[in-house]
C-alpha cells in the first residue's frame, strides 16, 4: 500500500486498464467552435499527436500574456464551507448563486483564461438559466473540471463543452513522503494526462506539495525536486506532449507552521530555481497554487517570478486567493453581489500585472492581507 502521504484522488487504475477506454475517442474537427464537438466513438486508438495542434492552441490561450486560472472546483461540501463562513446553507441555490456571481463579473476574461470547475457547476445554470460553462466561453474564459475526486475518466465529459482536466495530487511532507509515495503520485498523474491528450483534452498537471508543516524552505526544495523530477519522467514514458499540458504546481515555500518565513524573492528565487532544474521550456504554462497563502501574499510572490523573462508562462491558478474577500463583500445579499464582482476583478488585475511583473501592493485591504492556510485543509 501507498503511503498515506500520497494523494486525495479517485481508485488507482492498474497499469493494464489505463489503454482501455482508448476505443471512447473523439473525431478530430478543427472546424468546431468549441474545443470539444460532438463525438462519435471510434475503434482506433488514437494518440495526442491526433489533435496537438489543439492541444497547443487551448494551452497557449490558457497561458496567455496577463492572465491566469480562476480555480472555483470546490466540492460541494468545501463550498458549504465557504457558505457558512458568512452565514448560509449549504444549499444548490446559494451555491449556485454564488457561482453565478463569479461566472458573470463583467470583463472577467481580461485577466481569466480558465476556470476549473466541479462537477455539479459543469451542469449548471446561472440564476438567469444560462449554463454556465457557455457564460465562461462567452468571455473568452476555457472551461475545464476537476476529475480527480469524481471517479471519472477524462472521456465521460466529451461532449460538455469543456477543453481542460486538472486532476490533482498531494503530497505532505511531514508524512514522509516515501519513494513509493512519489512513484505512484507521479504514475497517476502521467497516466491522466495521457488519456486527456488522447481525448483532445489539455490536462493540468497538479502535483501540490502541501503546505502543512514546520519544515524549512529547503526540505521543500528538497521535496519538490524529487515529486517534479517523478512526475515527468512518467510524463514522458506515457507519451505526453509536454506543450499540451499545464503545471500547476505549489510554491517552494517554508511549512506553514515554520517560524522561519520567506520574502516574496527567496519564495521566487528557489521556486524558479526548482523550474529551470525540473520543467523542459516546451511546456507552456506554469499556473500555481497558492495553497492557503493570502491573497497578496500569493500574488506578491508571483510578481517576484516575473520580474525577468522566463521560458515559460508563470502563472496563477487561485481559488481562496481570488474568492475570499469578494465572499464576505458579497454575504449572500443579492445587493451586494456588484461591488462583490468589483472586488473579484480587483484581485484578478492584481494577479494580472502580477504575471507582468507590474504589480504593487499599495492600497491592499487589510482583509487580503490575512492568511488563509487550514491545517489538514481538503477540498
Amino acid at each position: 500500500m501507498a503511503s498515506p502521504s500520497l494523494l486525495k484522488s479517485s481508485p488507482v487504475l492498474d497499469k493494464s486498464e489505463f489503454v482501455k477506454g482508448q476505443t471512447l475517442l473523439r473525431q478530430p474537427n478543427s472546424a468546431s467552435a468549441r474545443c470539444i464537438p460532438n463525438a462519435a466513438p471510434s475503434s482506433l486508438s488514437i494518440r495526442a499527436s491526433s489533435y496537438a495542434d489543439e492541444l497547443v492552441k487551448t494551452a497557449k490561450t490558457i497561458a496567455s500574456p496577463g492572465r491566469g486560472i480562476l480555480a472555483m472546483d470546490e466540492s460541494n461540501a468545501t463550498c458549504g464551507k465557504r457558505l457558512a463562513s458568512i452565514g448560509l446553507e449549504n444549499t444548490e441555490a446559494n451555491r449556485q448563486a454564488y457561482r453565478t456571481l463569479l461566472v458573470t463579473a463583467p470583463g472577467l476574461g481580461q485577466y481569466i483564461s480558465g476556470a476549473i470547475l466541479f462537477e455539479e457547476t459543469l451542469y449548471q445554470s446561472t440564476i438567469d438559466g444560462k449554463k454556465m460553462v457557455d457564460v465562461l466561453v462567452e468571455q473568452n474564459i476555457v472551461p475545464g473540471i476537476k476529475v480527480d475526486k469524481v471517479n471519472r475518466i477524462p472521456y465521460f465529459y466529451l461532449n460538455s463543452g469543456l477543453c481542460q482536466l486538472n486532476w490533482r495530487t498531494v503530497v505532505s511532507i511531514p508524512n514522509g513522503p516515501s519513494a513509493l509515495a512519489v512513484k505512484e503520485a507521479a504514475w497517476g498523474l502521467a497516466r491522466y494526462a495521457a488519456i486527456s491528450q488522447d481525448n483532445g483534452l489539455v490536462p493540468i498537471v497538479e502535483p501540490e506539495i502541501l503546505l502543512d508543516g514546520e519544515h524549512s524552505i529547503d526540505r521543500t526544495f528538497e521535496v519538490a525536486q524529487k515529486v517534479w523530477a517523478e512526475v515527468f519522467f512518467y510524463l514522458a514514458e506515457n507519451n505526453v506532449t509536454f506543450e499540451g499540458i499545464l503545471l500547476k504546481p505549489s510554491m517552494v515555500t517554508p511549512g506553514a507552521e515554520s517560524k522561519d518565513k520567506a520574502t516574496p524573492e527567496q519564495v521566487a528565487d528557489y521556486t524558479l530555481k526548482l523550474l529551470r532544474r525540473r520543467i523542459p521550456p516546451a511546456v507552456p504554462g506554469i499556473m500555481f497554487l497558492s495553497g492557503g497563502q493570502s491573497e497578496v501574499e500569493a500574488t506578491l510572490n508571483l510578481n517576484a517570478m516575473n520580474q525577468a523573462p522566463n521560458p515559460w508562462h508563470v502563472s496563477f491558478s487561485y481559488a481562496r486567493a481570488l474568492q475570499n474577500t469578494c465572499l464576505k463583500t458579497w454575504g449572500g445579499l443579492p445587493e451586494n453581489v456588484k461591488a462583490a464582482q468589483e472586488t473579484l476583478l480587483i484581485r484578478a488585475k492584481a494577479n494580472s500585472l502580477a504575471q507582468l511583473g507590474k504589480y504593487t501592493a499599495e492600497g491592499e485591504s487589510e482583509e487580503a492581507k490575512k492568511g488563509m492556510f487550514v491545517k489538514g485543509y481538503s477540498y
